[in-house]
């Protein structure tokens, strides 16, 4: 928990930076927040792009500064910065893709045109803003600065809730407003993030310890081979959610389910961030207990974060979500149809941070026993193998109940994260069996005098005198 707290208020204020947009979409009505809803795939390809440069970044320069090999930090920091004006120009040609060539299929004129607007402004936009500050990130974090990386946040959300405001109801720039000031806020937060930034990388320049010579031969594939798993687990769930709004949209009645599912997903989201915060603590956590040999205690520490992870998602949100729920849907919904949709899937918000809390906290533990793999493989069966048809089913066997399509659809995507969840606890149980086996046979191979003899000192040495 101490581990994770900052993480936690900086995920928090990073999700309410995104759950702003729709709050304000929804003043709007149904179409905005429609629009806004088919742009999360995207958002999320985004994010698993950062998310991967920062997951090597970080371990990267964490290493360095450990050994104190102050080359190889420069190193890995030009390479980042290289990697990122590759990406950032990519993703801002990517935002004009969107305006001049999306398809707009069954949509309505409406959600379409919203969906350009808010689209294109917010991936072009937010292209180099976004990638600029995976460097300072990384910087904070490699130096243990979690607090810095909340005020980054906090400073973000606030900009942005600003900026809302006055471009939707003092200009009443609409959309384009709403995704300006989205831009605009993390510019606020790189600012703050680079500040700290360069104060950290001179305290350590200053203090001369990082000089120890010698460079990586193979700078990118070591940031790489961390950051390309990563990336693409987040990236699987991009896949999953455009799956699931393309499933959507052949609904009868689209705009609202659209957007119902769009305002569900963001409270979702919201209320996991905590749970999401736990998980990335747990990466250190488990990779120190690993390094140890320490099985019981990573034992016990899985233990403990899954019974804070099901006390939270138990004991405050399903209690919020059933206070809050009804008036949280009428609030963000435009229509009755709509606000039905929402009401009904916000009572599944604590079911769905449940059917996650496995997935979230085993990955972090397969990686700290340097595994990387089964992350990526699991997240590959949720989006390419059982959504598709789990949601499909859902749909066809609520319709026969003389339910809307849509709720069976969202009761399928619980079956989704409920197998996945349990094949990783299953996965990591054998692989820890294996991996505990494995160490105790190597021990007790080891004589007993090799085990000790650091430990017994040598007669034939005589101790030092004292100074």
């Amino acid at each position: 928990m101490q581990m994770s707290a900052p993480l936690m208020v900086s995920f928090v204020m990073r999700a309410a930076f995104t759950f702003v947009d729709t709050a304000y979409a929804a003043t709007i009505g149904d179409a905005a927040v429609a629009a806004i809803g088919l742009t999360v795939p995207f958002e999320f390809l985004m994010i698993a792009i950062w998310v991967g440069l920062s997951t090597g970044l970080t371990a990267a320069l964490s290493r360095s500064m450990t050994s104190g090999e102050g080359q190889k930090i420069e190193q890995y920091l030009d390479s980042a910065w290289r990697m990122v004006w590759v990406i950032s120009p990519l993703f801002c040609a990517f935002g004009l893709l969107i305006w001049f060539a999306a398809p707009q299929g069954s949509l309505n004129d409406e959600v379409f045109a919203g969906f350009r607007v808010y689209a294109a402004i917010l991936i072009g936009g937010s292209a180099f803003t976004s990638f600029w500050s995976v460097i300072p990130d990384s910087i904070m974090k490699a130096h243990q600065d979690t607090r810095s990386t909340m005020w980054a946040g906090i400073w973000s959300n606030v900009i942005n809730l600003t900026l809302n405001t006055l471009f939707l109801f003092v200009f009443h720039w609409g959309l384009f407003g709403i995704a300006l000031s989205t831009v605009l806020g993390r510019i606020g937060g790189l600012a703050y993030a680079s500040v700290r930034a360069r104060r950290h990388e001179a305290a350590r320049l200053a203090a001369g310890e990082h000089n120890v010579p010698g460079l990586d031969p193979t700078p990118y594939r070591t940031q790489l081979g961390l950051a390309i798993p990563a990336g693409l687990t987040f990236a699987l769930s991009s896949v999953e959610m455009a799956t699931v709004n393309t499933m959507l949209s052949g609904l009868t009645n689209a705009t609202a389910a659209i957007a119902a599912y769009s305002i569900y997903h963001r409270v979702t989201l919201f209320a996991m961030n905590p749970l999401i915060a736990m998980s990335v603590a747990m990466l250190p956590f488990a990779g120190r207990l690993v390094g140890k040999k320490d099985w019981q205690g990573l034992r016990a520490g899985i233990r403990q974060a899954l019974a804070i992870s099901v006390s939270y998602s138990v004991l405050v949100v399903g209690p919020l979500m059933v206070l809050v729920g009804p008036w949280l849907s009428g609030a963000l919904a435009e229509s009755a149809q709509t606000a039905g949709y929402t009401r009904f899937a916000l009572y599944l918000v604590p079911i769905a941070c449940l059917a996650s809390v496995p997935f979230f906290l085993m990955r972090p533990v397969f990686e700290a026993l340097g595994q990387g793999k089964p992350g990526l493989i699991m997240a590959a069966i949720r989006a390419l193998v059982l959504t598709v048809p789990l949601t499909w089913a859902g749909r066809l066997i609520a319709e026969s109940m003389g339910q809307p399509g849509v709720y069976g659809m969202m009761l399928g995507l619980l079956v989704v994260g409920l197998i996945s969840s349990v094949g990783f606890v299953v996965w990591l149980r054998k692989t820890l069996h294996v991996v505990i086996s494995e160490d105790r046979e190597v021990h007790a191979s080891v004589p007993l005098e090799a085990l000790t003899a650091e430990l017994v000192p040598d007669p034939g040495l005589q101790p030092e005198p004292p100074e």
